[in-house]
């Protein structure tokens, strides 16, 4: 990012050579502030009653206000983000001095429409006064332009306890993207400075579509060696926003004159300076990389009660190095708590899929020295297939029985001691886990175990632009009104979970009720812009067995289940330490479950998916 740049086409080949990406420079001169308004002279006294405002007076100029488009091609000007004037101010008092500034940004604007450019860095936001900068670029924005439009944030420390509203430069970010009705065209770009924010208020931003993070030469220190390094605080903002892929944008100094290919090179230092933080981070996991596609990418979760499930679902879920293992162990410490009362045990594996829970409790038994007699119930006739070949191919003879039947329906020929299941999902119960185990607990004995005992779901609220956009992309309330399954990221969690629903297995209750209503309070730690909830599970196996998506106390490794995400319809802005209330209920009719959620604090919403009239579970 070079604040002039006299030879722009030899610039940008030294760019290129360098290995940078693009080249960030001024649309015009820095320094040629154009008066393109002038104030017309004083009306007459026949016309000043007429004229409500003074008409804009227009200075004609024999020179151009910027270098030629010829002096680059479409594709060498596509590499170039080019940058509006600083120095205007579209909220001066002085209506002069904002209504020249107009003119100047209308002008520039349209060049670089003109150009082609992808992209345009607006002037630095300065304050929370940016109504009228605000007007001027939801203007450009509603026209339809194929620009993206960064926005310059300076990050700035403050006292997190005493820091105003109008201070914040998050509130200006907040307030600025609201007026321009949150336009996907409009992301934020973070400037440091050489006192950063808090951790706290830091963290503001991780839900944020940000960017790119320009970092100013003059940040950095000379180490002993004569390279250029980062500060510690600095080092490390910078590393925390890698996962973002944010681009990284390095200023050269503003001062003296300017050495096209001696300098360049020097940038070059910066450059590598940042590859070489980017290669001390830690190494990816195997569960990163399998997560790595996943990231923020919305999917509807999947039903496996209603529809049938593809092989190559089964295959990615049986893969989980953490879930199987979990459950052997859970089989195992039943297995052992009943070896000394029996002389062997019914187990019954319902929702068997292709086999996984079969092998674990086969291993289990095998571990405890103790005969069990399995039967794996499955209702999807292609699985059964996959159930039948293995029972031939792995010998398991008279101790595995394989069903082709549905658990609620399926008329067992003896009760079961211990049943397994994974009919989980995100939230827990969105897979119809109560209803199926409810159903096949007329042949489990009283004193039989469920594997899991217990399992309960949790929220919280989030920020995400990302999340929000990807929704709104569908254009369709329906959309807004549908959970969907998210591994996300580009997320800023405003407070811990909390427990929402918890279901306890067998339920020996006389009737069944698996409808649930939860009011959920949370108070937000820093102000933010609410998009959704985030919901997890935590599962007790049996005992002090656990599998859990939670955060709280995630299984390190395990990566069946991604979060679940509940939209809003519209973002609601809350203010910090301001109280969020959450209602949330789960609906069951004969035919279907779902869900309703809405808030009430610190502004009420619709009610969303009212009758599961957009989402629901099939029964």
């Amino acid at each position: 990012m070079l604040d002039c740049v006299p030879d722009l086409l030899g610039e940008l080949t030294v760019v290129r050579q360098s290995g940078f990406d693009f080249l960030v420079t001024p649309l015009a001169h820095p320094r040629y502030k154009r008066a393109l308004y002038q104030l017309p002279a004083e009306p007459s006294a026949a016309t000043s009653t007429s004229l409500t405002s003074p008409p804009v007076v227009l200075q004609n100029r024999s020179e151009p206000f910027t270098r030629s488009d010829m002096i680059l091609s479409s594709g060498e000007w596509s590499t170039i983000v080019g940058m509006v004037s600083n120095w205007i101010e579209l909220d001066s008092p002085v209506d002069a001095v904002r209504r020249n500034s107009e003119l100047v940004y209308k002008q520039e604007m349209s060049w670089a429409s003109h150009l082609s450019l992808s992209a345009v860095l607006l002037p630095s936001l300065k304050s929370f006064d940016c109504i009228n900068y605000s007007k001027c670029l939801n203007q450009t924005l509603s026209a339809g332009s194929h620009l993206h439009f960064w926005l310059p944030i300076p990050l700035t420390s403050s006292d997190d306890d005493e820091v105003r509203r109008e201070d914040d430069p998050w509130e200006w970010w907040n307030r600025m993207r609201v007026l321009c009705e949150h336009n996907l065209n409009l992301s934020p770009v973070l400037e440091l400075t050489e006192n950063l924010p808090s951790h706290r208020r830091m963290l503001q931003w991780l839900g944020e579509p940000i960017k790119a993070i320009i970092i100013p030469t003059e940040l950095f220190m000379t180490n002993k060696k004569g390279f250029p390094v980062l500060s510690n605080p600095h080092r490390e903002f910078v590393q925390a926003f890698f996962k973002f892929n944010v681009e990284f944008v390095i200023r050269g100094s503003t001062s003296g004159a300017w050495d096209s290919e001696k300098d360049t090179n020097n940038m070059s230092q910066y450059k590598d300076y940042l590859h070489w933080v980017q290669r001390r981070l830690p190494q990816s996991t195997d569960q990163e990389d399998f997560e790595h596609p996943y990231l923020d990418y919305l999917q509807v979760p999947l039903q496996p009660l209603m529809d049938n499930l593809e092989s190559q679902t089964y295959e990615v879920f049986e893969k989980d190095p953490i879930k199987y293992k979990n459950y052997e162990e859970a089989v195992y410490l039943a297995l052992m708590d009943r070896k000394e009362t029996h002389s062997r045990l019914v187990l019954m594996v319902l929702g068997a899929g292709r086999g996984p829970l079969v092998r674990a409790s086969l291993q289990a038994a095998s571990r405890a020295k103790f005969p069990i007699k399995l039967y794996a119930v499955e209702k999807n006739p292609n699985a059964v297939v996959t159930l039948k070949n293995m029972h031939y191919d792995l010998g398991w003879g008279d101790n595995v029985t394989i069903v082709d039947s549905d658990m609620r329906v399926w008329d067992a020929p003896e009760k079961a001691d211990i049943v397994v299941s994974e009919l989980l999902g995100s939230f827990g119960d969105n897979e119809l886990s109560p209803e199926c185990l409810d159903g096949a607990q007329k042949f489990m004995k009283e004193t039989a175990i469920s594997i899991p005992s217990e399992y309960t779901s949790y929220l919280a609220p989030i920020s995400s632009s990302k999340l929000y956009n990807e929704v709104k992309a569908f254009n369709q309330l329906s959309h807004f009104e549908t959970a969907y399954v998210v591994k996300v990221h580009n997320v800023h969690q405003l407070a811990e979970s909390k427990e929402c629903f918890t279901f306890k297995h067998p339920n020996w209750t006389l009737n069944f009720d698996n409808s649930r209503y939860r009011i959920l309070k949370f108070v937000a730690e820093e102000s933010s812009t609410l998009h959704g909830l985030v919901g997890y599970f935590d599962a007790t196996l049996y005992k002090d067995v656990h599998i859990s998506i939670n955060p709280a106390n995630f299984s390190t490794g395990m990566f069946s289940w991604f979060p679940l995400f509940f939209p809003f319809r519209v973002p609601i802005y809350v203010e910090k330490n301001a109280p969020i209330e959450i209602h949330m209920w789960r609906n069951v009719s004969a035919k279907k479950v779902w869900y309703e959620w809405c808030l009430s604090s610190p502004t009420p919403t619709p009610i969303h998916n009212v009758n599961g009239r957009s989402y629901w579970i099939g029964l």
